[in-house]
């Protein structure tokens, strides 16, 4: 895959200056260090190695990656990391893809209450499909999945929801047997909408009534019970939206499916289209209209801002595990899930050995090979120390001369 012609870094580096001049006393530290570890990617800033060819002396400047999961360009590596370890998690079962949304006007909460707002999802969320699951009515079983959280749209406009990924069925309570799903089916989007939504509003009210949210601008009104209290019973009217995807036809597409969305960034290098005249053009897929290709054109300060709306809290884990899925409890539960499935081989693994056969394995570019005369390896001569930025505290681009 050819590199993208235009980046984020492009954008954060040509016009990050006026965004801070303009939005800086909204953005968070944690936001302030992504625009810098994303413009200073893979450049000077960071270091790197001097490499060699062993062929034709031609020499190779590589540069350190920062290594921040909201970087568009520092995620494929670490996905492969983690697919590797997946692999071997992997039944001979059915798996279905369950999403599940958060109203537009409770998403606005997230704003200032990040953490708390996508710890109540993932929380409201396991909790439903683990009750709904063990309900005999339902399913009358132990499941495990794992769920990971999105907060973006198309436009990147804030659309926090998470995607779980869950096999056909479960382990009874009484660790005997495995009990499937009927084809096809897993469990009623419409029983499961309901719980959810009854359980994250009964999480947020105690939220509420801890002091554990925090209410700026145009929220300054929900200080007070009567307004929150309007808030929490008009949401409560809304449909929140839950829907199960077509079941996966095995493995491979499950492997397929969370390459592709567990180390999505807001948005990809690839989408940007333009910088011209301070506005940046990206291309979206208008789902309500069966996919079609779109292109939205803002400014080049209210992009920046549409893409930090998405930075995580430091620390904060976005993809989680539970039921019998959960790290305490996931080495048991999947050697008694094999044994009733009857599958006693593990799933076989390509060990890679370093980042360049990583590297190698998504893009099918050998990092190893002499981009000049097509036949030397590049041989490490020399390391390139970091250069010192020579802009303020905001660092948001460097002088490489």
């Amino acid at each position: 895959m050819s590199p993208p012609a235009l980046e984020v870094a492009d954008v954060i580096g040509r016009h990050g200056e006026a965004f801070l001049q303009k939005y800086g006393r909204f953005i968070t530290r944690q936001q302030r260090r992504v625009m810098r570890a994303i413009v200073q990617c893979r450049t000077a800033a960071l270091g790197g190695h001097l490499y060699q060819c062993s062929s034709c002396a031609n020499r190779v400047p590589v540069y350190n990656s920062c290594r921040n999961r909201h970087c568009p360009k520092c995620q494929s590596l670490a996905k492969a990391r983690w697919l590797e370890a997946r692999q071997q998690e992997l039944l001979p079962v059915t798996y279905y893809h369950v999403v599940f949304t958060l109203p537009d006007s409770l998403a606005v909460l997230a704003l200032r209450n990040a953490r708390v707002i996508y710890n109540l999802l993932f929380r409201a969320v396991s909790q439903t499909l683990l009750r709904i699951a063990a309900d005999p009515k339902h399913l009358g079983a132990r499941i495990g999945f794992f769920a990971l959280l999105h907060t973006w749209g198309q436009t990147l406009m804030l659309h926090p929801h998470l995607h779980c990924v869950v096999p056909a069925g479960g382990l009874s309570f009484d660790g005997e047997r495995w009990i499937a799903c009927r084809p096809r089916f897993f469990l009623s989007v419409r029983v499961l909408s309901a719980l959810y939504r009854g359980l994250f509003l009964h999480y947020l009210n105690q939220a509420y009534s801890q002091g554990k949210l925090q209410f700026a601008g145009d929220l300054q009104r929900l200080i007070q019970p009567q307004a929150f209290s309007r808030l929490v019973n008009k949401s409560r009217k809304k449909k929140w939206v839950v829907y199960a995807k077509r079941p996966f036809g095995g493995p491979q597409q499950v492997l397929d499916y969370l390459g592709r969305y567990t180390h999505r960034v807001a948005i990809s290098n690839h989408r940007l289209l333009r910088l011209q005249r301070g506005r940046v053009t990206f291309a979206w897929k208008d789902y309500r209209d069966s996919g079609a290709a779109r292109e939205m054109t803002l400014d080049a300060e209210g992009f920046i801002r549409r893409f930090l709306l998405h930075v995580l809290p430091d620390g904060f884990q976005k993809i989680r595990y539970f039921g019998w899925m959960a790290n305490r409890h996931r080495a048991t539960g999947l050697e008694l899930c094999r044994r009733f499935l009857g599958d006693v081989s593990q799933p076989a693994v390509t060990q890679l050995k370093d980042w360049k056969q990583r590297y190698l394995q998504l893009t099918g570019n050998d990092l190893s090979l002499c981009p000049a005369c097509k036949l030397g390896r590049l041989v490490p001569v020399q390391i390139l120390l970091p250069l010192t930025s020579l802009i303020g505290r905001d660092v948001i681009r460097y002088d490489s001369s």
